[in-house]
């Protein structure tokens, strides 16, 4: 699910040549701010629209993601195919490998390198639903009741229905050992996170307190699993989210991240910072959580990438923009970064992909 944001100019796409003091020549890329030291390099692969959720093959070679770029034909978010390589500018459209009806969400590759699984509302509507983004002064996600996750064929083709439930079926994501998805679903009346075999068999809950449980990604070894979740604690919070939920809707805007065992056992919260957290992913060694958060705002805005142990020690900052870093995924191989980012956008609202090479 994409967060659409406002934001402010950022730094334009340029290399500048410095000498050290040995006076050797060091190309600087203007793409990465000073502080960003775990980025040995950054290409920016999107220039328009809201780019986000960009998740790569098991091999490394290919990346799927959704956008919302009206320049590619589409007017709410859709599902795009891009070789790991590629760069696509507002003239220069990818293969889009959805429906093109209703709304899509959280694609994902399958083991095979050749399919992918998502969210549509296409069955409920051909059309693209309203987004609402504000009730009463506050910031809403719609949770739409006619999501239900698909498997598709690398040109567009649908050739399964995972899900056939009434309500939310979204945010499903393939475990690196290729054997489980885990998603999200309003099934039992409230948020709650599932897994299923690759095939839609076997549907386990695994989460089970009042609260949105979303954006959950395996451990590299498939054991564990960490998620965003918004736990309302008193009465009138318990309310408002009832309330909000009976619409379709949810306030994303007080998020902490929880991890647990790929079975749901040994639930505990990972981070207590308050504001939101969320967009959580493992690094490649499994011991870190790379993940965007607004803990440090004092006006909701920016969206930084921070990592912190899964003991939930060692919190550390990772980028330094001053609007929207999120989405954060890391290739298999733990070579690059695919993320999402407001910055060299001219001062715009689009969010662009970015691929970074990592270092630690």
């Amino acid at each position: 699910m994409v967060l659409v944001f406002a934001c402010i100019s950022c730094k334009n796409q340029t290399k500048t040549i410095e000498k050290t003091e040995d006076q050797v020549e060091v190309e600087k890329d203007s793409l990465i701010y000073p502080e960003e030291t775990h980025f040995k390099s950054i290409r920016q692969v999107t220039f328009g629209g809201d780019n986000a959720e960009a998740y790569w093959s098991f091999d490394d070679k290919q990346i799927i993601f959704q956008s919302n770029n009206k320049k590619w034909g589409v007017n709410c978010d859709q599902m795009f195919l891009m070789n790991a390589t590629d760069t696509f500018t507002d003239s220069i459209a990818p293969p889009m490998v959805s429906t093109g009806m209703g709304r899509t969400t959280c694609s994902y590759f399958l083991p095979d390198n050749k399919h992918i699984i998502y969210a549509s509302t296409h069955l409920g509507n051909k059309d693209c639903p309203d987004t609402p983004l504000r009730k009463n002064g506050k910031y809403i996600w719609p949770v739409y009741d006619t999501f239900d996750i698909f498997v598709a064929d690398l040109e567009g083709h649908i050739v399964n229905q995972l899900t056939h439930e009434k309500g939310y079926d979204a945010e499903a994501t393939v475990s690196p050992k290729g054997d489980k998805i885990v998603f999200t679903s309003t099934r039992s009346g409230d948020l709650e996170l599932y897994t299923m075999n690759l095939d839609g068999s076997d549907v386990k809950q695994i989460t089970n307190e009042l609260g949105y449980d979303g954006g959950a990604f395996f451990s590299p070894d498939g054991t564990k699993i960490i998620f965003r979740s918004s736990r309302p604690k008193t009465e009138q919070e318990i309310k408002e989210y009832k309330e909000l939920l009976a619409e379709g809707l949810v306030e994303p805007t007080d998020m902490e991240l929880y991890i647990c065992n790929a079975d749901g056992s040994d639930l505990r919260q990972l981070t207590d910072l308050g504001n939101a957290n969320w967009s959580p992913f493992f690094t490649p060694d499994g011991k870190k959580i790379l993940f965007s958060s607004n803990f440090e705002a004092e006006r909701g805005f920016p969206f930084n990438l921070y990592l912190i142990d899964i003991d939930g020690k060692n919190l550390e900052r990772v980028t330094h923009g001053e609007t929207f870093d999120a989405f954060p995924v890391f290739s298999n191989d733990g070579k690059y970064l695919a993320f999402s980012s407001n910055r060299n956008n001219g001062g715009g609202r689009d969010t662009n992909l970015f691929i970074a090479e990592w270092q630690d």
